[in-house]
């Protein structure tokens, strides 16, 4: 194992790593050494319907400019068939070796009528959030908690945004929310005796490609747009989980965390890194001092 790249030999999955949290999350697994399986809608010649031009083949160079080895795959991971061939493909490329699995699908932002009582909201849209944000993970795991079982080690990581329970301000947006943070609970209660680990992360406010196009800023002047919303100022750039969840599957006691609701900055507070500006933002402090959330919210 070289220095300073603690996966080195380490085989991940990085579901819906097309952009934001998922690129980003792939990229630092890269940095560590690992191999990633890079996976999503969005290739060369081909773009998802989100309307983004960020594609998997990119992500992948990113990983290997980062020192590991992107491989990338398209995969709808709401078509079962093509969740099961990518770990068929697993099994036959890494002899079934599989270690680090991150449930990042999202694509539900599109779909999302803030502002709009559940009742007025558009019923199909609010349900193919949860076909595309909980469905889609739910599939995922069911074909790669085998091959981790098989080995009894493995950690699945489910990304979600918030730590808590509490209402996230559109009826869809929250059940697939939270139902992120529970399928994390649920999967390590029935994983505890084959020795795999399943956490829920979140980010902070994410500045991601999608909300940097949003303020019109790029990432060399993102603090522009401050002076529209000032919370942007305590934002942090998907490098930021991505170390979070590199850190913590480099950490040999991480089955501790099992069934656990983590954030990107108690995990910078306890693994000492911090985001590829310097910065250490806190959203979880930062709110709280706010008052973003009202008295007794369980969401950060």
């Amino acid at each position: 194992m070289e220095p300073g790249k603690p996966l080195e030999g380490k085989v991940a999955v990085v579901a819906g790593a097309t952009r934001g949290a998922g690129r980003g999350i792939a990229e630092m697994l890269g940095r560590a050494g690992a191999t990633v399986y890079v996976t999503g809608r969005s290739v060369r010649g081909a773009l998802s319907g989100m309307g983004r031009p960020e594609t998997i083949e990119e992500t992948a160079e990113r990983v290997d400019r980062q020192g590991g080895r992107g491989i990338a795959m398209r995969v709808d991971h709401t078509v079962e068939a093509e969740v099961k061939r990518l770990f068929d493909t697993i099994k036959q490329e890494q002899e079934g070796q599989l270690d680090i699995l991150v449930n990042d699908v999202w694509g539900g932002d599109p779909l999302t009528e803030w502002g709009a009582k559940f009742w007025r909201h558009d019923l199909h849209n609010g349900l193919l959030m949860q076909q595309r944000a909980v469905h889609s993970h739910m599939i995922t795991s069911y074909y790669g908690a085998p091959l981790m079982a098989a080995r009894r080690s493995g950690l699945i990581v489910e990304i979600t945004d918030g730590a808590g329970y509490g209402y996230r301000g559109n009826l869809y947006y929250s059940l697939a929310k939270i139902s992120a943070i529970h399928l994390a609970e649920a999967m390590a209660a029935d994983l505890s005796e084959d020795g795999v680990t399943a956490v829920a992360v979140t980010p902070g406010f994410l500045r991601s490609e999608a909300m940097l196009d949003h303020f019109g800023v790029t990432e060399s002047n993102w603090q522009e747009a401050g002076k529209t919303d000032p919370h942007f100022l305590q934002s942090e750039t998907p490098y930021f989980i991505g170390q979070a969840i590199a850190s913590l599957a480099a950490d040999p006691n991480y089955s501790l965390k099992s069934g656990k609701r983590l954030t990107s900055w108690d995990l910078s507070d306890e693994y000492g890194f911090a985001d590829i500006d310097g910065r250490k933002p806190h959203w979880g402090r930062y709110a709280g001092e706010q008052g973003l959330y009202g008295e007794g919210d369980d969401i950060i």
